[in-house]
């Protein structure tokens, strides 16, 4: 029976991965601000098949508290899942600097704390050579800056970033695995209740990408399906030699494809204004 820590259980992927979880038998710790909107599953499974305890991920000692809980009921912690994050939608002059720091918080530094506690469980906790899982809920948005998303962008570009690193440097003796899921578009409940920053008076032009996901936001409905695309990221966590990065979706695909043909382009288009650029003997 594996053993999972999931932040951000209470709803979208989080819910549904936690969900998928139980119904295979396996145990969840699932940690939310709100761990009563847990209750449901509560009531359906055991506590020795679910924990659920608070957790605002901004909080560094809260985060400590939850690995430790998790030692004291469980002894061990088999894969987690980083996934508590928030949105921050709107023009880079439209959103005020303290919802920038705050998605910035949430998205990276929470992230970071929450791998750096992972890792040290899965290396000083878990039995010597066993090691874990380490899934980063990051987004295609962390491949592809988009416009009125520069900052939430920003938050996944860091986090990938980071994971890239801590992947890189963990001895490969300590059996501990690193995979960035990059979902795309998922149908989750917060697509609709999504916070916009007011317009800047700048970018007035309706077909403008601010303006534009503003006109369709409440309309807007992700072709992925949660349920599915959490039970990808179960069947991945059980892959003995898993990928660093995962792009989840047919349209985080596509996205990947593109990217990577206009990075090279570019590069071999501007290669030759590389020469000649060394020291001089």
């Amino acid at each position: 029976m594996t053993i999972w820590l999931i932040t951000g259980a209470s709803t979208g992927l989080g819910r549904a991965l936690t969900e998928i979880v139980l119904e295979n038998g396996d145990t969840a710790i699932a940690t939310a601000r709100r761990p009563e909107t847990l209750s449901d599953l509560i009531a359906k499974y055991p506590a020795s098949r679910l924990l659920t305890l608070k957790l605002d991920v901004s909080r560094p000692q809260e985060i400590v508290d939850v690995f430790n809980a998790a030692k004291e009921k469980f002894g061990r912690i088999d894969v987690v899942a980083n996934n508590a994050g928030r949105g921050a939608f709107g023009e880079v002059e439209a959103i005020d600097d303290a919802d920038a720091r705050d998605v910035m918080e949430i998205n990276f530094w929470a992230a970071a704390n929450v791998s750096r506690e992972a890792v040290k469980f899965f290396r000083e906790v878990n039995p010597a050579g066993v090691g874990g899982r380490l899934l980063q809920v990051g987004s295609a948005g962390g491949l592809q800056g988009f416009g009125a998303m520069a900052y939430y962008s920003a938050s996944k570009f860091a986090l990938e970033g980071f994971s890239e690193g801590l992947a890189s440097e963990i001895d490969p003796a300590w059996n501990i695995k690193i995979t960035i899921i990059e979902p795309g578009g998922f149908d989750t409940p917060g697509i609709g209740k999504t916070a916009w920053a007011p317009a800047h008076p700048a970018y007035s032009k309706k077909e403008l990408p601010g303006n534009f996901f503003r006109s369709i936001l409440k309309e807007l409905r992700p072709q992925g399906d949660p349920r599915k695309g959490m039970e990808v990221v179960y069947k991945l966590a059980t892959l003995e030699d898993p990928p660093l990065h995962f792009p989840l979706g047919k349209d985080a695909v596509d996205l990947v494809r593109k990217k990577t043909a206009t990075l090279l382009a570019d590069t071999e288009k501007y290669e030759s204004w590389n020469e000649g650029l060394e020291k001089s003997a």
